[in-house]
């Protein structure tokens, strides 16, 4: 019973942010990662850190080829990095130019294809074995979301002035001046809370997809677990389980495309809702 236990446990570490990689045991135990002492801040490095390190060294060697690529007006070539290209430019004409407008997008083009490609591959890490999604972890999520919502007041701020930015929170009304001093002032919170809040929905909105679907997982491996004692119960639960696994993780690989998507073409629909005044 206390090896189910301490399996069970091991999978959970799969969907949650951890001191260290943790693998079968054929393999020997890894020591767990260092912590750094700060101006006397205990810094403690985990494993979703390190994996959002190493998605962002591969997104930079990715790019930077197909930069050198492209340079002087070369084609690209290959099946590869065709793809790539077309998923650039599908961001770029459908989505981040219909929401920002053409003459103003240019300048967050970088960022948005940044934000795809770092939640796409983050997303993907999940689906390696002994790893796990970063996107999964609260921390990671708030802070994609956190640095969305400074580009977007600033953004809208550099377009129309900081003072004029934030006046145009509050929609034009004909109400009379009474009426107008009461209710302007509840407008102008209830619309700067509401900014915030849609940046907060988009840190729990793929916080909860991604986090979801790796605890489904666990869950069918956990059932393979605790049928161990009965070999028929657990041939039919295992093969069942590794079914549906399958099938779900087929449905994760979507998921992971769909999370991102979606996280992009918000993010540049509230870039553009910055940019131009109610």
């Amino acid at each position: 019973m206390s090896s189910e236990l301490i399996d069970i446990g091991e999978i959970s570490e799969h969907v949650s942010d951890v001191k260290g990689f943790h693998l079968p045991s054929f393999f020997g135990h890894l020591p767990d990662l260092p912590a750094i002492d700060i101006m006397g801040y205990h810094f403690q490095i985990t494993k979703f850190m390190v994996l959002e390190v190493a998605v962002a060294i591969f997104m930079i060697v990715l790019f930077v080829s197909l930069a050198c690529k492209m340079r002087g007006g070369k084609l690209v070539k290959g099946r590869f990095w065709n793809l790539l290209e077309c998923f650039l430019v599908y961001l770029r004409d459908e989505v981040i130019n219909p929401c920002i407008g053409k003459n103003n997008a240019g300048p967050y083009l970088p960022y948005l294809w940044t934000l795809f490609f770092f939640i796409l591959f983050c997303n993907l890490a999940g689906m390696l074995p002994w790893c796990g999604s970063p996107t999964g972890a609260l921390g990671v999520t708030v802070g994609l979301a956190a640095v969305t919502y400074l580009v977007v007041i600033c953004g809208g701020m550099a377009k129309q002035g900081i003072v004029t930015y934030w006046l145009h929170q509050v929609p034009k009304l004909d109400l009379p001046l009474a009426i107008g001093i009461f209710l302007k002032p509840m407008i102008f919170v209830i619309e700067v809370v509401g900014l915030l809040i849609k940046h907060v929905v988009l840190a729990v909105r793929l916080l909860a997809n991604m986090f979801a679907g790796h605890v489904v997982l666990a869950v069918f491996l956990v059932f393979i677990a605790a049928t161990a004692n009965n070999f028929v119960l657990w041939v039919g639960v295992t093969f069942s389980c590794v079914m549906m696994s399958v099938a779900l993780s087929c449905l994760e690989l979507f998921v992971a495309f769909l999370q991102a998507y979606i996280f992009t073409f918000l993010a540049a629909l509230f870039i553009g809702m910055s940019l131009h005044q109610h």
